[in-house]
Protein backbone atom coordinates (compact mmCIF):
# COMPACT_ATOMS: atom_id res chain seq x y z
CA UNK A 1 0.00 0.00 0.00
CA UNK A 2 1.43 3.37 -1.05
CA UNK A 3 -0.72 5.51 1.23
CA UNK A 4 -3.58 5.38 3.69
CA UNK A 5 -6.19 7.99 4.55
CA UNK A 6 -6.00 9.84 7.84
CA UNK A 7 -9.66 8.98 8.46
CA UNK A 8 -8.80 5.26 8.27
CA UNK A 9 -5.93 5.71 10.72
CA UNK A 10 -8.16 7.65 13.13
CA UNK A 11 -10.86 4.97 12.94
CA UNK A 12 -8.48 2.02 13.38
CA UNK A 13 -6.55 3.60 16.26
CA UNK A 14 -9.55 5.25 17.94
CA UNK A 15 -8.42 8.87 17.63
CA UNK A 16 -11.06 11.59 17.88
CA UNK A 17 -11.21 14.73 15.78
CA UNK A 18 -11.00 18.09 17.55
CA UNK A 19 -11.96 20.12 14.47
CA UNK A 20 -14.45 17.93 12.57
CA UNK A 21 -15.09 20.66 9.99
CA UNK A 22 -11.61 20.00 8.58
CA UNK A 23 -11.66 17.13 6.06
CA UNK A 24 -9.52 14.13 7.05
CA UNK A 25 -10.83 11.71 4.41
CA UNK A 26 -8.75 13.29 1.65
CA UNK A 27 -5.58 13.56 3.75
CA UNK A 28 -3.33 10.70 2.66
CA UNK A 29 -0.40 9.47 4.76
CA UNK A 30 2.45 7.97 2.74
CA UNK A 31 5.35 8.27 5.19
CA UNK A 32 5.74 5.29 7.60
CA UNK A 33 7.37 7.45 10.27
CA UNK A 34 6.18 10.07 12.77
CA UNK A 35 7.59 13.12 14.51
CA UNK A 36 7.39 14.94 17.83
CA UNK A 37 7.87 18.60 16.82
CA UNK A 38 9.73 19.78 19.92
CA UNK A 39 12.47 21.52 17.94
CA UNK A 40 9.94 22.98 15.52
CA UNK A 41 7.96 24.54 18.38
CA UNK A 42 11.24 26.20 19.41
CA UNK A 43 11.57 27.62 15.89
CA UNK A 44 14.06 25.18 14.33
CA UNK A 45 12.71 23.91 11.01
CA UNK A 46 15.88 22.80 9.26
CA UNK A 47 15.56 19.16 8.04
CA UNK A 48 11.89 19.19 9.09
CA UNK A 49 9.87 16.47 7.31
CA UNK A 50 6.40 17.93 6.95
CA UNK A 51 4.94 14.68 5.52
CA UNK A 52 4.93 12.93 8.89
CA UNK A 53 2.16 12.80 11.48
CA UNK A 54 3.09 15.26 14.24
CA UNK A 55 2.55 14.21 17.87
CA UNK A 56 2.18 16.50 20.87
CA UNK A 57 2.87 15.08 24.34
CA UNK A 58 3.63 16.27 27.86
CA UNK A 59 7.03 17.74 26.98
CA UNK A 60 5.67 19.82 24.10
CA UNK A 61 2.69 21.00 26.18
CA UNK A 62 4.98 22.00 29.08
CA UNK A 63 7.06 24.09 26.70
CA UNK A 64 4.01 25.70 25.09
CA UNK A 65 2.78 26.82 28.52
CA UNK A 66 5.91 28.98 28.81
CA UNK A 67 5.04 30.92 25.64
CA UNK A 68 2.88 33.99 25.33
CA UNK A 69 -0.19 33.98 23.12
CA UNK A 70 1.65 35.94 20.42
CA UNK A 71 4.57 33.50 20.50
CA UNK A 72 2.21 30.53 20.14
CA UNK A 73 0.55 32.17 17.15
CA UNK A 74 3.94 32.69 15.53
CA UNK A 75 5.07 29.11 16.20
CA UNK A 76 1.88 27.42 14.98
CA UNK A 77 1.56 29.70 11.97
CA UNK A 78 5.00 28.53 10.90
CA UNK A 79 4.17 24.87 11.64
CA UNK A 80 0.75 24.80 9.94
CA UNK A 81 1.91 26.77 6.90
CA UNK A 82 4.22 23.85 6.07
CA UNK A 83 1.14 21.71 5.29
CA UNK A 84 1.60 18.99 7.87
CA UNK A 85 -0.94 16.12 7.59
CA UNK A 86 -2.21 16.49 11.16
CA UNK A 87 -1.37 17.34 14.76
CA UNK A 88 -2.11 14.55 17.24
CA UNK A 89 -2.53 15.39 20.95
CA UNK A 90 -1.88 12.67 23.55
CA UNK A 91 -2.94 12.15 27.18
CA UNK A 92 -6.19 14.08 26.62
CA UNK A 93 -4.31 17.34 26.09
CA UNK A 94 -6.24 19.95 24.14
CA UNK A 95 -5.03 22.80 21.93
CA UNK A 96 -5.69 26.40 22.89
CA UNK A 97 -8.20 28.55 21.06
CA UNK A 98 -5.48 30.28 19.04
CA UNK A 99 -4.26 26.88 17.80
CA UNK A 100 -7.78 25.80 16.80
CA UNK A 101 -8.30 29.01 14.83
CA UNK A 102 -5.01 28.59 12.97
CA UNK A 103 -5.70 24.89 12.31
CA UNK A 104 -9.05 25.79 10.73
CA UNK A 105 -7.39 28.55 8.69
CA UNK A 106 -4.71 26.22 7.28
CA UNK A 107 -7.06 23.18 7.18
CA UNK A 108 -4.83 21.10 9.46
CA UNK A 109 -6.68 18.26 11.24
CA UNK A 110 -6.35 18.16 15.02
CA UNK A 111 -6.67 14.69 16.56
CA UNK A 112 -6.63 13.53 20.18
CA UNK A 113 -5.98 10.37 22.17
CA UNK A 114 -6.33 9.62 25.87
CA UNK A 115 -3.31 7.26 25.81
CA UNK A 116 0.21 8.01 27.04
CA UNK A 117 2.49 9.63 24.47
CA UNK A 118 4.89 6.67 24.34
CA UNK A 119 1.97 4.27 23.75
CA UNK A 120 0.54 6.44 20.98
CA UNK A 121 3.96 6.83 19.38
CA UNK A 122 4.66 3.09 19.30
CA UNK A 123 1.10 2.24 18.22
CA UNK A 124 1.07 4.70 15.31
CA UNK A 125 4.59 3.75 14.24
CA UNK A 126 3.78 0.03 14.24
CA UNK A 127 0.52 0.63 12.39
CA UNK A 128 2.12 2.75 9.67
CA UNK A 129 5.03 0.36 9.21
CA UNK A 130 2.62 -2.54 8.73
CA UNK A 131 0.37 -0.61 6.34
CA UNK A 132 3.02 1.26 4.36
CA UNK A 133 6.00 -1.09 4.51
CA UNK A 134 7.22 -3.19 1.55
CA UNK A 135 4.83 -5.99 0.50
CA UNK A 136 5.48 -9.29 -1.27
CA UNK A 137 2.94 -11.94 -2.22
CA UNK A 138 4.08 -15.56 -1.79
CA UNK A 139 2.45 -18.73 -3.09
CA UNK A 140 2.05 -20.80 0.06
CA UNK A 141 0.14 -21.32 3.30
CA UNK A 142 0.65 -19.47 6.58
CA UNK A 143 -0.36 -21.20 9.81
CA UNK A 144 -0.01 -20.24 13.47
CA UNK A 145 1.39 -23.35 15.18
CA UNK A 146 1.53 -22.80 18.95
CA UNK A 147 2.40 -19.14 18.45
CA UNK A 148 5.01 -19.85 15.76
CA UNK A 149 4.21 -18.43 12.33
CA UNK A 150 4.97 -21.23 9.84
CA UNK A 151 5.00 -20.36 6.14
CA UNK A 152 4.57 -23.59 4.13
CA UNK A 153 5.84 -23.39 0.55
CA UNK A 154 6.39 -25.86 -2.27
CA UNK A 155 5.39 -26.71 -5.81
CA UNK A 156 1.73 -26.54 -6.76
CA UNK A 157 0.00 -29.80 -5.83
CA UNK A 158 2.61 -30.87 -3.26
CA UNK A 159 -0.03 -30.86 -0.49
CA UNK A 160 0.40 -27.54 1.32
CA UNK A 161 -3.32 -26.98 1.88
CA UNK A 162 -3.82 -30.57 3.07
CA UNK A 163 -1.04 -30.09 5.62
CA UNK A 164 -2.67 -26.86 6.78
CA UNK A 165 -6.05 -28.60 7.11
CA UNK A 166 -4.54 -31.34 9.27
CA UNK A 167 -2.85 -28.69 11.44
CA UNK A 168 -6.18 -26.90 11.87
CA UNK A 169 -7.78 -30.19 12.97
CA UNK A 170 -4.98 -30.49 15.54
CA UNK A 171 -5.95 -27.13 17.05
CA UNK A 172 -3.71 -24.70 15.16
CA UNK A 173 -4.89 -21.62 13.24
CA UNK A 174 -5.00 -20.69 9.56
CA UNK A 175 -3.83 -17.25 8.49
CA UNK A 176 -3.71 -17.55 4.70
CA UNK A 177 -3.94 -20.21 2.01
CA UNK A 178 -2.62 -20.14 -1.56
CA UNK A 179 -1.56 -16.45 -1.52
CA UNK A 180 0.18 -14.91 1.50
CA UNK A 181 0.86 -11.17 1.64
CA UNK A 182 4.11 -10.50 3.48
CA UNK A 183 4.53 -7.04 5.06
CA UNK A 184 7.99 -6.00 6.24
CA UNK A 185 7.61 -4.16 9.55
CA UNK A 186 11.30 -3.78 10.41
CA UNK A 187 14.65 -5.56 10.03
CA UNK A 188 13.56 -8.36 12.35
CA UNK A 189 9.86 -8.74 11.64
CA UNK A 190 7.69 -9.78 8.70
CA UNK A 191 3.93 -10.10 9.12
CA UNK A 192 1.79 -12.31 6.89
CA UNK A 193 -1.89 -11.75 6.10
CA UNK A 194 -4.43 -13.16 3.67
CA UNK A 195 -5.76 -11.15 0.73
CA UNK A 196 -9.25 -9.98 1.63
CA UNK A 197 -10.89 -12.04 -1.11
CA UNK A 198 -9.43 -15.40 0.07
CA UNK A 199 -9.45 -14.80 3.84
CA UNK A 200 -10.51 -17.91 5.84
CA UNK A 201 -10.75 -20.08 2.69
CA UNK A 202 -8.75 -23.19 1.76
CA UNK A 203 -8.69 -24.83 -1.66
CA UNK A 204 -8.58 -28.65 -1.63
CA UNK A 205 -8.09 -30.40 -4.95
CA UNK A 206 -10.97 -32.76 -5.62
CA UNK A 207 -13.14 -31.10 -2.95
CA UNK A 208 -13.09 -27.43 -3.82
CA UNK A 209 -13.20 -24.32 -1.64
CA UNK A 210 -13.96 -24.72 2.05
CA UNK A 211 -14.64 -22.02 4.63
CA UNK A 212 -12.38 -22.82 7.58
CA UNK A 213 -14.12 -20.41 9.94
CA UNK A 214 -17.55 -21.86 9.14
CA UNK A 215 -16.40 -25.49 9.49
CA UNK A 216 -14.03 -25.29 12.47
CA UNK A 217 -15.07 -22.10 14.27
CA UNK A 218 -13.52 -18.71 14.95
CA UNK A 219 -10.73 -20.28 17.01
CA UNK A 220 -9.34 -21.91 13.86
CA UNK A 221 -8.43 -18.70 12.04
CA UNK A 222 -6.19 -15.69 12.63
CA UNK A 223 -6.04 -12.40 10.72
CA UNK A 224 -2.26 -11.90 10.82
CA UNK A 225 0.86 -13.61 12.09
CA UNK A 226 4.60 -12.94 12.25
CA UNK A 227 6.49 -15.26 9.90
CA UNK A 228 9.02 -17.05 12.12
CA UNK A 229 10.03 -19.98 9.95
CA UNK A 230 9.55 -21.45 6.48
CA UNK A 231 8.81 -25.11 5.72
CA UNK A 232 9.51 -25.96 2.09
CA UNK A 233 7.85 -29.18 0.98
CA UNK A 234 9.41 -31.12 -1.88
CA UNK A 235 9.11 -34.58 -3.43
CA UNK A 236 11.40 -37.20 -1.92
CA UNK A 237 14.60 -37.64 -3.92
CA UNK A 238 16.47 -40.82 -2.99
CA UNK A 239 19.66 -39.45 -4.54
CA UNK A 240 19.69 -36.33 -2.41
CA UNK A 241 21.38 -36.15 0.99
CA UNK A 242 19.03 -34.56 3.53
CA UNK A 243 20.06 -32.91 6.79
CA UNK A 244 19.56 -35.42 9.60
CA UNK A 245 20.90 -33.43 12.55
CA UNK A 246 19.81 -29.85 11.91
CA UNK A 247 23.08 -28.53 13.28
CA UNK A 248 23.37 -25.85 10.59
CA UNK A 249 20.26 -23.85 9.81
CA UNK A 250 19.43 -22.65 6.30
CA UNK A 251 17.77 -19.33 5.61
CA UNK A 252 15.62 -17.75 2.95
CA UNK A 253 15.21 -14.03 2.32
CA UNK A 254 11.90 -12.22 1.98
CA UNK A 255 11.86 -8.42 1.61
CA UNK A 256 15.49 -8.35 2.75
CA UNK A 257 14.85 -10.23 6.02
CA UNK A 258 16.40 -13.64 6.71
CA UNK A 259 14.01 -16.35 7.92
CA UNK A 260 15.06 -19.86 8.95
CA UNK A 261 13.99 -22.44 6.35
CA UNK A 262 13.65 -26.24 6.50
CA UNK A 263 13.39 -28.42 3.39
CA UNK A 264 11.06 -31.33 4.16
CA UNK A 265 10.93 -34.26 1.70
CA UNK A 266 7.45 -35.69 1.15
CA UNK A 267 6.77 -39.36 0.36
CA UNK A 268 3.70 -41.64 0.65
CA UNK A 269 2.90 -42.48 4.26
CA UNK A 270 4.86 -39.58 5.73
CA UNK A 271 2.70 -37.36 7.96
CA UNK A 272 3.85 -33.88 6.94
CA UNK A 273 1.52 -32.11 9.40
CA UNK A 274 3.13 -33.79 12.41
CA UNK A 275 6.58 -32.97 11.02
CA UNK A 276 5.62 -29.31 10.65
CA UNK A 277 4.21 -29.27 14.17
CA UNK A 278 7.38 -30.87 15.58
CA UNK A 279 9.55 -28.38 13.67
CA UNK A 280 7.58 -25.47 15.16
CA UNK A 281 7.90 -26.85 18.69
CA UNK A 282 11.62 -27.43 18.16
CA UNK A 283 11.92 -23.83 16.91
CA UNK A 284 10.29 -22.59 20.13
CA UNK A 285 12.65 -24.69 22.22
CA UNK A 286 15.66 -23.18 20.46
CA UNK A 287 14.31 -19.69 21.11
CA UNK A 288 13.99 -20.62 24.78
CA UNK A 289 17.61 -21.79 24.89
CA UNK A 290 17.30 -25.56 24.46
CA UNK A 291 18.96 -27.20 21.44
CA UNK A 292 18.48 -30.95 20.95
CA UNK A 293 21.66 -31.21 18.83
CA UNK A 294 23.75 -29.61 21.57
CA UNK A 295 22.16 -31.90 24.14
CA UNK A 296 22.95 -34.95 22.00
CA UNK A 297 26.56 -33.76 21.59
CA UNK A 298 26.85 -33.25 25.35
CA UNK A 299 25.59 -36.78 26.01
CA UNK A 300 28.00 -38.27 23.46
CA UNK A 301 30.91 -36.38 25.00
CA UNK A 302 29.87 -37.45 28.49
CA UNK A 303 29.60 -41.09 27.38
CA UNK A 304 33.06 -40.92 25.77
CA UNK A 305 34.55 -39.48 28.94
CA UNK A 306 33.01 -42.29 30.98
CA UNK A 307 34.58 -44.79 28.59
CA UNK A 308 38.00 -43.21 29.02
CA UNK A 309 37.69 -43.18 32.81
CA UNK A 310 36.86 -46.86 32.88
Amino acid sequence: MDSISLSQIAADLNFRSLNPDVDIESVMISHPDINRPALQLAGFFEHFDNNRIQIIGNVEMAYLRTLTREQKITVFTELFSREIPCLLYCRDHLPGEEVRVLADKYQVPLLASHCFTSDVYSKVLRYLQEKLGPVQTIHGVLVDVMGVGVLITGESGIGKSEVALELIKRGHRLVADDAVELHRVNDARIVGVAPEITKHFIELRGVGIIDVKALFGAQSIKDEQDVDMVIHLEDWNKDRVYDRLGSQEEYIKYLGNKIVCYNIPISPGRNAAIIVEAAAINFRQKKMGYDAVEELYRRVQSNMMKGLDS
